[in-house]
């Protein structure tokens, strides 16, 4: 069940490649971390996403599936069109 639940999490972010997203990750702590970028390509295993430019300490990060499958990662999808976002999530049967 668990590899079925990956491959749908990477599906759903397949549809959304090239697209502006929001990333916010667990950076220990108690401290939460918030990146904006673009969803740049998706691998069997990870994502990868260009962070923005005023953003100085890396270009690209990369996340596993199983980040937003253990709520590690919030991923949510911006649309520039009517201002609208979609929340990547796996929601449990």
């Amino acid at each position: 069940m668990a590899k079925n639940t990956l491959s749908e999490i990477k599906n759903n972010l397949d549809a959304h490649v090239g697209q502006k997203i929001l990333l916010r990750a667990n950076g220990g702590r108690r401290k939460t971390i918030e990146r904006t970028g673009v969803l740049e390509e998706t691998y069997p295993s990870v994502f990868i996403v260009k962070l923005d430019e005023e953003q100085q300490s890396f270009k690209r990060v990369s996340y596993s599936y199983a980040d937003i499958l253990t709520e590690s990662v919030e991923v949510t999808i911006c649309n520039d069109n009517d201002n609208s976002e979609l929340k990547v999530s796996y929601i449990k049967p």
